[in-house]
């Protein structure tokens, strides 16, 4: 029977069906080419593709497009590009239990775990079930001002405070729960995700982190002072940045999403009551992976 979706129309999708929605990275070389693999793989299968309208008509495939693919049941979402297209799409579907596995179009790719040169092999996985779904830690920020707190959004990777504009330090005030811990000046500092760890931190001084591992990272940028070092707590401790009041300071999250930090506004990180949902294969080994994108040893080695 037909499954009726949320805007009272039939998509044909029978009881059992897998749906899985294409977030393609419409800048990306070889995205029409992953695109059409994947149609042209599910053709004849027992699954229904969608995609976000938009992209749908960029790729010519106008029939499997909606104006809204997170307000419909999805199996699971196939992000197509780099670490990045599947961090934008892991907070689309945050809170909604939604399974992201990305096709890595990318450099480095620690989050993707398909390559082009085996699309078919792991999308047939897929469809057996030959998977699993791992679930990373999500960060949620807020301002906290004298009207309260406000929810800003949550970050796979990290919440960045940083100076926009004139390259002046900032003056921070670094509190853990309730505990004041030090004030410094830095460039800026990283609250960070274990999955983050080999993001900006990694390029700042910050250790590698199992992305298991419960604990959040907090990073500064060129500190000035040989007493604020890369510092781990534990997911559930609350981080709450004092801000000296100045002008052009951004708080970025994933490094997609930015605002203005306004005078008198401080930060706030906690862990997410959600999780990030992230496919991963079992012949994928995360120290593999980190071999290989790293030091640029091949996965298949020892």
């Amino acid at each position: 029977m037909a499954k009726q979706n949320i805007f009272g129309t039939v998509f044909g999708v029978e009881a059992g069906m897998l749906q899985l929605a294409v977030f393609p990275n419409i800048v990306k070389r070889r995205t029409g080419e992953i695109v059409d693999r994947i149609f042209n793989f599910y053709k004849n299968k027992d699954v229904r593709l969608v995609m976000p309208a938009a992209e749908a008509r960029q790729f010519r495939k106008e029939e499997f497009g909606l104006p809204c693919v997170e307000r419909v049941h999805i199996d699971m979402a196939l992000s197509i590009g780099g670490d990045g297209t599947l961090l934008g799409v892991c907070r689309r579907f945050a809170g909604q239990n939604v399974p992201v596995c990305g096709i890595n179009l990318g450099h480095l790719g620690f989050l993707a775990d398909i390559e082009p040169r085996e699309l078919e092999s792991r999308l047939g996985q897929i469809l057996l079930n030959q998977y699993r779904v791992e679930q990373r830690l999500l960060l949620s920020c807020y301002i906290r001002n004298e009207l309260g707190e406000k929810f800003v959004g949550n970050a796979i990777n990290d919440v960045v405070v940083s100076k926009g504009g004139v390259a002046r330090m900032l003056h921070l005030g670094l509190h853990i729960n309730n505990t004041h811990l030090m004030d410094f000046k830095a460039d800026g500092l990283i609250v960070s995700s274990p999955t983050g760890s080999t993001a900006y931190s990694l390029s700042a001084g910050g250790p590698i982190l199992n992305p298991t591992i419960g604990a959040v990272l907090i990073t500064p940028i060129c500190p000035h002072t040989f007493q604020m070092r890369p510092l781990v707590v534990s997911e559930n401790d609350e981080v709450f940045l004092k801000i000296e009041p100045s002008s052009n300071i951004l708080l970025t999250l994933d490094g997609q999403s930015s605002q203005v930090v306004r005078p008198g506004d401080d930060v706030v990180i906690r862990k997410a009551t959600s999780s990030a949902q992230i496919v991963k294969f079992d012949d994928k080994s995360y120290y593999r992976i980190l071999k290989s994108k790293l030091w640029g040893t091949d996965e298949s080695e020892d």
